[in-house]
C-alpha cells in the first residue's frame, strides 16, 4: 500500500483513522480475545460471588413454602401490576407483606415474608401442609464462582457438548457445503457476469450495488469477484474504475446484512448468537432464522438507491480527478459469459423452479407434515426448522446441474472438491467458535451477563429515553465497536450477550436488537481498516490508481457510511413506528415467554 494513501495529510480525520488502525492492530486475535475474556470471568467471578447484589433474575424464581401445617392468612397483601415490570400482572405490589400460618387453635406457628413482585398461589384461609408452596418470587442474582472446584469441573465435563451444540456452528457449516459447490462449479460467477453484461449503462451503478448485495449468498465471494468486476465494467463503460469499485464495495460490505428475503448464510449465523443471548435471559425465548427477512428485503432497495445517489453525485465526481496510471496490459478484463455457462444457468434455474414447485405442493395441504397446528411459520413448524438444510439443497442441487450441463463438473469428485474447498476456508471460524462457545457458556453460568443486563436496563430506564433513541444509540455503539473488531461473527457473539438481554429487560425484542446490529455493523464495514478484506480492496484500486492507500479508500467510502447510518436507521425506526413486521415470527416488544 502506498505511503501517500495512509498518511496523506495531518488532518484530524486522518489522525483519528490512524489511531483506530493502530489501536485495532494492538488487539489480540478474536479467538485469543475470547480466551482473555474467559480468563477475566474466572478472575472477577470469585470476588463478585461474595457480593450481594440488589438485582433479581428476570425469569428464574425462588419458591417459598410452609414448614408447618395450618391455616394461612396474609397481612398487607395487595395484588396488582408491578410498576417496575409492567409485563408482570397479578403480583404483590405492597411492602411488608407476610403470610401467617396458624394451627387449629389459632396460634401463630410461622410467619413468612413475601417480597414485592412475588406471586401468591393460595387464597386467604387455605389449609396448608408442611412443604405446601405458598408462592414464588424472582430469584436474587448471585454471581457463581467459576474458578471454584465445582465451576472448573462443570466447565471440563461440558466442554465438548458446549462446543458441538454451539448454535451458529452447525448451521453455518451446513449452509456453506451447498454454497461452496455453487461457487466451485462456476454457477455464482456465471450468474453475476450474465446479469452485469446485459444491464443498460444508465443502470450500471444500481446494478453493481444490487449484485454486491446478492453476492452474500456466496458468503465472501463478493469481495473477490464482484468488487474487481465493478471496476472492470465501469472502466469498460468509460467511467472511472474507482467509482465502480466503491459502488461494488458499498453493495458487498455496506449492504452485508441485506438480502432479497431468502436467507443467506449470515442469517442463521446471527440468529444463532441472538438465540443464545436471549436464552441467557429467558430459556424459553425463541428467535426465528427469518426474524429480519422483511427488513433485510426493504434494506436491499434502500442500499441500492442510497448507494446509487452517493456514487453518481458524490464519489465519482470526486475520484474523477484521480489519474488512471495502472498498466493497461495487466488490468483485469471483463470476461463474457460462455454459451456453456448460459446452458448451465438455464438448467440450474429450471431446477430451482422445480424445487419450489415441490415445496409448494408439499406444504399446500393444511395437514402437511411441514406445518405445526396448520401453520407453516410457527416456530415449531418443520418448515421453519429446515431453513438451513433448504439453503444447502437449493444451492447444491442447481450447482450440480449447472456443473454437468456446462462441463465444469466431470465427476462426483468435483462436487466433493467444492465442498472440501468451502470447509478449508472455515478452519479459523471453527477455532473461533470453540473459544466463543466456551466464553458464552461461562458468561451465562457465572450470571455476570444477566447482572449486566439488569443493571444496564435499570440505567437506561432511569434515563427515560424514548425507545427509538435507545435503538439509535445501540446502532452508533455497534458502529464504533466495528472500527476495532472487524469480524462480524466475533463482534455479535461478544456484544449480543450484553445487548440482547439488556434490551429484553427494557421490553425490546431480540428481533429488534438484531436488526439494529445489522444497521450499525454493515454501515461501518466499508470504513473499517481491520475488516479482513479491506487491504484486498485497496489492492484492487491500485490496479488503476497506483497511489491508492487506506486513507484514499476510507475517504472514498465515508459518504456511503454517513448516508447509510442515517437512512438505514430511519428505515428501522419507520418499520417500528408503523408496526410493520421485521420478519417471520418477529416482534418489537419482548413479552416474557414463561409465566411469572
Amino acid at each position: 500500500m502506498s505511503e501517500a494513501g495512509t498518511k496523506k495529510s495531518g488532518g484530524p480525520i486522518d489522525k483519528f483513522l490512524n489511531f483506530i488502525e493502530y489501536a485495532g492492530n494492538k488487539l489480540p486475535d478474536p479467538a485469543m480475545l475470547f480466551l482473555a475474556l474467559m480468563m477475566g470471568i474466572w478472575l472477577i467471578s470469585w470476588p463478585l460471588s461474595m457480593v450481594e447484589f440488589d438485582a433479581f433474575h428476570p425469569v428464574e424464581r425462588d419458591s417459598f413454602a410452609a414448614t408447618a401445617a395450618g391455616t394461612v392468612a396474609f397481612a398487607n397483601l395487595e395484588i396488582g401490576s408491578n410498576p417496575d415490570r409492567p409485563q408482570e400482572d397479578g403480583v404483590v405490589v405492597s411492602d411488608n407483606c407476610e403470610a401467617i400460618v396458624t394451627d387449629a387453635d389459632g396460634k401463630e406457628v410461622e410467619r413468612i415474608e413475601i417480597p414485592r413482585g412475588a406471586t401468591v398461589d393460595l387464597e386467604e384461609g387455605a389449609e396448608v401442609e408442611e412443604g405446601t408452596e405458598i408462592g414464588s418470587a424472582r430469584q436474587q442474582i448471585r454471581i457463581k464462582n467459576i474458578v471454584s472446584g465445582e465451576g472448573i469441573s462443570s466447565l471440563l465435563t461440558s466442554m465438548v457438548s458446549t462446543f458441538v451444540t454451539f448454535p451458529p456452528l452447525g448451521v453455518v457449516l451446513v449452509a456453506l457445503l451447498g454454497i461452496g459447490v455453487a461457487e466451485h462449479t462456476g454457477l455464482i460467477s456465471a450468474v453475476i457476469k450474465f446479469f452485469l453484461t446485459f444491464v443498460p449503462k444508465f443502470l450500471l451503478t444500481p446494478a453493481v450495488i444490487f449484485v454486491g448485495v446478492l453476492s452474500h449468498y456466496a458468503v465472501d465471494a463478493g469481495y473477490v469477484l464482484v468488487i474487481p468486476v465493478g471496476g472492470i465494467i465501469f472502466y469498460a463503460a468509460g467511467r472511472h474504475p474507482l467509482a465502480g469499485i466503491a459502488a461494488a464495495f458499498a453493495g458487498v460490505s455496506g449492504g452485508f446484512s441485506a438480502n432479497v428475503w431468502f436467507p443467506s448464510g449470515l442469517d442463521p449465523l446471527l440468529q444463532g448468537f441472538t438465540l443464545s443471548a436471549a436464552q441467557m435471559y429467558d430459556p424459553a425465548a425463541e428467535v426465528s432464522v427469518l426474524n429480519n427477512n422483511n427488513f433485510t428485503l426493504a434494506s436491499t432497495f434502500l442500499i441500492v438507491i442510497v448507494g446509487w445517489l452517493v456514487t453518481d453525485l458524490i464519489v465519482e465526481p470526486r475520484v474523477s480527478n484521480e489519474k488512471i496510471d495502472g498498466d493497461e496490459e495487466q488490468m483485469p478484463k471483463m470476461e463474457k459469459v460462455t454459451p456453456e455457462e448460459i446452458r448451465g444457468m438455464i438448467a440450474a434455474i429450471l431446477t430451482v423452479l422445480v424445487g419450489i414447485a415441490v415445496m409448494f405442493a408439499w406444504g399446500w395441504s393444511t395437514d402437511s407434515s411441514l406445518r405445526f397446528d396448520g401453520s407453516l411459520t410457527n416456530f415449531n413448524a418443520p418448515l421453519m426448522k429446515m431453513i438451513v438444510p433448504l439453503i444447502f439443497l437449493f444451492s447444491i442441487i442447481p450447482a450440480v446441474v449447472h456443473g454437468y450441463v456446462s462441463g465444469s463438473v466431470k465427476s462426483h469428485k468435483d462436487i466433493v472438491k467444492g465442498m472440501s474447498k468451502a470447509m478449508e476456508t472455515m478452519g479459523y471460524y471453527i477455532v473461533l467458535s470453540f473459544f466463543c462457545a466456551l466464553f458464552i457458556w461461562m458468561f451465562s453460568q457465572s450470571q455476570i451477563g444477566i447482572l449486566l443486563a439488569v443493571k444496564g436496563a435499570a440505567f437506561l430506564k432511569a434515563l427515560n429515553l424514548p425507545g427509538p433513541v435507545t435503538i439509535f444509540g445501540i446502532i452508533l455503539l455497534v458502529g464504533m465497536v466495528n472500527l476495532l473488531v472487524g469480524s462480524a461473527s466475533a463482534k455479535w457473539a461478544l456484544i449480543s450477550a450484553v445487548f440482547v438481554p439488556m434490551l429484553m429487560e427494557l421490553g425490546l425484542s431480540p428481533d429488534l436488537t438484531q436488526a439494529a446490529y445489522r444497521v450499525g455493523d454493515s454501515s461501518t464495514n466499508i470504513i473499517t481498516p481491520l475488516m479482513p478484506y479491506f487491504p484486498l480492496v485497496v489492492v484492487f484500486c491500485q490496479r488503476y490508481v497506483k497511489k491508492t492507500g487506506i486513507g484514499t479508500l476510507v475517504s472514498m467510502m465515508l459518504p456511503y457510511t454517513i448516508a447509510l447510518l442515517i437512512t438505514w436507521s430511519l428505515l428501522l425506526i419507520g418499520f417500528w413506528m408503523l408496526d410493520f413486521p421485521l420478519g417471520t415470527n418477529s416482534t418489537y416488544e419482548y413479552i416474557q415467554a414463561t409465566s411469572p
